[in-house]
């Protein structure tokens, strides 16, 4: 987030009773523009800004959102009548309309499709609550006299008998005033008598009633007191507090195992005490497993999770049970836009990872900067927590616009972990290499099991392996529609492209000379667990990774059987490495680094620090030091060292630097530009185009055309454009006149039909 003036908030009017009234309608397309639709008057006392209605566009109908009411015809086009409304009382507050607008105009989007993101599936369309039906005795059922009439009248029907019998069962004490409700298929299941309740339905002996339902379990939980704090951490949540009362965004750089979320608990407490809301922010699914429970120990039935693992509708009623019940939420980034109405405290955990940028659809919004944008609509904080800070926060803490608060000692004084480097390039020659594992590796992990310890392998590439080669010819087989190599995994015996899903058998027979020498190349968290297995038999090994954690539950029961010991050792891709806390792992093994060190971006350095730092700090819990064993080609590498010796600011000094040479964030703002088309000769002559558009008013802001590391992706070519903004006022300006630029081209522009992405702060 940088200092640029956000835009003017309008305030919404009413409807004015005897004049032709207009309402402003957001709807979830990618329109650069809200409509404007004429109020009937049957609908006149409905209408607020905020309400759902169902609108004309085109030949189709959609859900959309008042915006504003007014009293101005639109220009340029025949004004449409709303076609209904759908809403009692407004879905979206004005603050969460404003924060769509701020949205909407820092990342250059539309507010459809903000709309399209904020709002849950089952909140844009007619959402159908959950209903149940009861069974229970007929009104005209009203004394002990008259139900044995029904006994007695039902003698010669046995399954019509049995099942009014079943239901005095279930019902125990008959209160005929208030007849005791039996769920129908608690009846029908102990009956098995469909028929029968239908019969007893139409003799006016037993009737059903159907009640709408929660999705959600608000059921009381037992509560405990929060741990106490050590005196580091008391001290750290004094000096968080001190500076909210002067900034309102805190970063808490806190050392791994440092007992942040114990800060984090004692701050819910006191905004709850001060009748205000909190905000989790957690970057990944996976860590909610373990801190819900942490939470809902605390704070009881208040605390509500809200995630992509949900389905729509059970996501549309936790949307409508915030604020009440839910004071406090936990959740990953779309959690910004629950109707919170007194928000006191958003806290961003692990503030650094990129699971808090959204790629794509739009709005390709940063839910750590969206978060500052929604506090300082609701006058609250905002904790940036983190081990290892992304660059651009600590730049901000250090020059102070954020306030800083440093917690370097590990809860309960406990040890870091003893950090080890193997040099596999050196292992290979000397023939100690067993498959993908050192022979130190190996017998950490053995010793580690020995001990009745846990052990976490890291590796960041799932699948068995990333591509499968011709050992006659040198074929690789590639994505037909993506300009990548496709991905084996032995689950399923396929090849699988990671870009688009696509999927096809693993090769038998070279397409090209016909061997049959087909060779996997490179190693993904499949294949490491399958070399485990042979290494160690009789351990139980889990994998986490995208593959393993699909299904719904996957997440609670991988995590939730290595948390009660029933995995020895879990292998996974950076899920692995995210703020888990289990007392009993004592080992951690990064299985190759190079892959972080050498990826082709200019965070890589940033990024790779942080993943091997965090998961790291995985290893060694209360009395137990950890040992981490980091195997890598490049044992000297700078960042490796920076790993050893747990020195965030060193890293930090030899970053700054680098990024002010190459005039990359914090030292500027980026804005990507992706064009894609089916025909490459079509995009190039479109990015010729664009540069040309752009260049005289962009000057050296601006960078490209160039292609991407994958620059065919779904049968679209794609390249790029990089532009570098300054980080003052004129931001703003630059971004909206590349706003207007690309919104006035004609339809008959060389540039239509070749799709363009505008992302801001990509990551």
């Amino acid at each position: 987030m940088n200092n640029e003036q956000l835009p003017s908030l309008s305030t919404a009017s009413v409807w004015t009773p005897g004049q032709v009234n207009f309402a402003d309608v957001i709807v979830p397309l990618a329109l650069n523009k809200l409509l404007t639709y004429s109020i009937p008057a049957r609908l006149g006392n409905m209408v607020a800004a905020g309400k759902r209605v169902t609108v004309p566009v085109g030949r189709k109908s959609y859900t959309g959102l008042i915006r504003r009411i007014h009293l101005h015809p639109p220009e340029g086009y025949a004004v449409k009548d709303l076609l209904a409304v759908l809403d009692d009382r407004p879905t979206v507050s004005e603050k969460q309309l404003q924060h769509w607008e701020q949205l909407s105009a820092y990342y250059l989007c539309g507010m459809g499709e903000v709309m399209k993101a904020a709002l849950p599936n089952g909140l844009r369309t007619v959402f159908r609550p959950l209903t149940e039906t009861y069974v229970r005795l007929h009104p005209s059922v009203s004394s002990e006299e008259k139900l044995h009439g029904c006994l007695n009248t039902l003698m010669r029907a046995e399954k019509q008998e049995a099942l009014l019998l079943s239901y005095l069962s279930f019902a125990e004490a008959v209160d005929f005033a208030q007849p005791h409700e039996v769920p129908k298929k608690q009846l029908l299941q102990g009956a098995q008598a469909t028929a029968a309740l239908t019969a007893c339905v139409k003799k006016n002996i037993l009737e059903q009633v159907t009640r709408e339902t929660g999705r959600l379990d608000l059921s009381a939980t037992v509560t405990k007191a929060a741990p106490a704090l050590s005196a580091a951490q008391q001290q750290a949540r004094d000096e968080i507090n001190a500076l909210f009362r002067q900034k309102n965004v805190v970063l808490l750089h806190g050392v791994p195992a440092s007992g942040k979320t114990e800060i984090y608990i004692d701050l819910m407490a006191e905004q709850l005490h001060n009748g205000r809301q909190v905000l989790y922010l957690l970057p990944e699914i996976a860590l909610t497993t373990q801190i819900i429970e942490r939470l809902q120990s605390v704070f009881g039935h208040i605390v509500g999770v809200y995630h992509s693992k949900y389905n729509d509708n059970e996501r549309a009623e936790i949307y409508h049970a915030v604020p009440s019940p839910y004071q406090i939420i936990l959740g990953v980034r779309s959690s910004l836009f629950l109707p919170f109405d007194n928000l006191g405290l958003i806290i961003v955990d692990e503030e650094h990872e990129t699971s808090y940028k959204q790629y794509d659809p739009a709005p390709r919004y940063h839910a750590r900067d969206a978060a500052i944008m929604l506090a300082q609509l609701h006058r609250a904080s905002v904790l940036l927590g983190t081990a290892t800070p992304s660059i651009e926060s600590y730049y901000n803490a250090r020059a102070g616009k954020y306030g800083l608060v440093t917690l370097a000692e590990r809860y309960h004084r406990v040890l870091p972990p003893v950090i080890d480097v193997v040099n596999v390039a050196r292992e290979r020659k000397r023939r100690k290499m067993s498959g993908l594992f050192s022979q130190p590796l190996l017998d950490a992990i053995a010793e580690t099991l020995d001990k009745n310890e846990q052990v976490i392998l890291f590796q960041n590439r799932r699948g068995y392996s990333p591509f499968v080669q011709c050992a006659e010819c040198g074929y690789i087989p590639h994505c037909r529609r993506c300009n990548v190599s496709l991905t084996y995994h032995k689950q399923g015996n396929a090849l699988l492209c990671h870009y688009c899903g696509a999927s096809q058998p693993l090769l038998t027979l070279c397409p090209e000379c016909k061997s049959a020498n087909i060779q996997t190349k490179g190693f993904g968290t499949e294949k490491a667990e399958d070399e485990l297995q042979l290494f160690f038999p009789q351990a139980r090994i889990a994998r986490l990774d995208l593959d393993a954690a699909r299904a719904k539950h996957a997440y609670s029961r991988i995590l939730g059987g290595f948390a009660q010991r029933r995995i020895d050792i879990l292998v996974g891709t950076q899920m692995v490495a995210k703020g888990l806390d289990f007392e009993h792992v004592s080992l951690v093994g990064i299985l190759y680094a190079d892959t972080l060190l050498n990826f082709p971006d200019f965070r890589a350095h940033e990024r790779s620090f942080q993943l091997m730092t965090q998961v790291s700090g995985r290893a060694g819990r209360k009395d137990k030091q950890g040992r981490v064993i980091i195997q890598t080609s490049q044992p000297s590498h700078p960042v490796i060292y920076l790993v050893q010796e747990a020195d965030y600011y060193n890293l930090f000094n030899l970053q700054l630097h680098e990024r002010r040479e190459f005039h990359f964030p914090p030292y500027s703002r980026l804005i990507s530009l992706t064009l894609r088309h089916r025909q490459a000769e079509t995009l190039q002559q479109a990015a010729e185009t664009l540069r040309s558009l752009l260049a005289p008013a962009l000057q050296q802001r601006l960078t490209g055309p160039f292609q991407p590391a994958v620059n065919r992706i779904q049968n679209r070519y794609l390249t790029c454009f990089w532009i570098r903004l300054e980080r003052d006022a004129n931001a703003r300006a630059l971004k909206h006149f590349l706003a207007e630029q690309l919104a006035a081209l004609p339809p008959q522009h060389r540039l239509s039909g070749v799709e363009i992405t505008i992302d801001v702060d990509p990551m």
